[in-house]
């Protein structure tokens, strides 16, 4: 153990809930760290998805969730039957019910209400935990997390509507519902993931593959399958090393140890990082909307990460 760590059991924040260990600033803004390169992983989900051509989306999510489980496979073995037993039931639902309800529910949702007017709908699960890390032990929702989050959400809206607005009409309510679900979902997945601080993030890897058996189920239900050709399987391994695999495994480590509140303002970052990855591409056009959300969600999560920033140099 060296001098910081020392020095970092000594000063600390309080106990995680549920008998965990104890972490401190320091520790929680570098776990924070880690689950905000899920942000940044999910960024590129646009690009990726765009590259794998008409692959249906279930059959997508299964390939996808297969490579992201056998890339944590190894480590996750290494725990052997011991791991697996460990494992409490409610980790199980969780991990497989967020996985793969926040995908199935989304899916619903683009096949039932145009997509602008569903991916708003579904982005409001960053609010969401924000909001909903109140419930959570030890955690305070302070008026700057709310406020950050808030000016997220409206840098977002501008991303997906382009600056024009959404008109909902009630031929669509189907899935409005399955887009508000899927923000839920994911919301209470990733707050409720802090219940279990003594689950390792090795566990991910059982997750993502039930999940790919869970899709491509779904997929020989309700798609036709269509075989990846050339650089589709390129984009197809990318999406499961990053946006849709092992952005998994950080987020799991992130919102376990890290600051829930801040992961979840600092979540809009992803699909304005996606748009400026589009236009850079020349799969997009920069416009006055995209630079207006760059103001907001910027100062959205300066507002909200304030507080932990001036916490952690406190305390080195």
């Amino acid at each position: 153990m060296d001098a910081q760590d020392a020095r970092e059991q000594v000063i600390t924040s309080g106990p995680e809930p549920h008998g965990g260990p104890v972490v401190t600033p320091a520790r929680r803004l570098r776990a924070t760290a880690v689950g905000g390169v899920a942000v940044l992983l999910w960024a590129s989900l646009a690009l990726f998805t765009t590259l794998t051509g008409r692959i249906p989306p279930f059959q997508l999510t299964a390939m996808a969730f297969a490579v992201g489980g056998l890339l944590g496979l190894p480590r996750a073995l290494r725990g052997g039957a011991a791991l697996v037993r460990g494992l409490p039931a409610g980790a199980w639902v969780l991990g497989i019910g967020g996985l793969f309800g926040y995908h199935f529910f989304y899916f619903l949702a683009l096949r039932n209400a145009p997509p602008v007017d569903a991916g708003l709908i579904a982005y409001l699960w960053p609010l969401l935990i924000v909001v909903f890390s109140a419930l959570l032990p030890g955690e305070r929702l302070r008026w700057w997390h709310t406020a950050g989050a808030v000016l997220g959400l409206g840098g977002t809206f501008l991303l997906v509507t382009g600056g024009q607005g959404v008109q909902f009409r009630g031929e669509y309510l189907l899935g409005y519902v399955a887009a508000a679900v899927c923000a839920v979902v994911w919301s209470v997945y990733s707050v409720a993931n802090r219940r279990y601080p003594q689950v390792p993030t090795d566990a991910v890897a059982f997750f993502c593959l039930a999940t790919a058996a869970l899709a491509a189920a779904a997929h020989l239900l309700f798609e036709t399958t269509v075989r990846p050709e050339g650089w589709q399987w390129l984009a197809v391994l990318a999406l499961g090393v990053g946006p849709v695999g092992g952005a998994f495994y950080v987020w799991d480590h992130g919102t376990k140890h890290g600051d829930i509140r801040l992961l979840g303002t600092v979540s809009y970052f992803a699909p304005l990082l996606s748009t400026a990855l589009l236009v850079a591409t020349g799969r997009a056009a920069a416009s006055w909307p995209v630079a207006v959300a760059c103001v907001l969600i910027t100062g959205g999560a300066m507002l909200a990460s304030a507080e932990a920033l001036r916490a952690a140099r406190r305390r080195r």
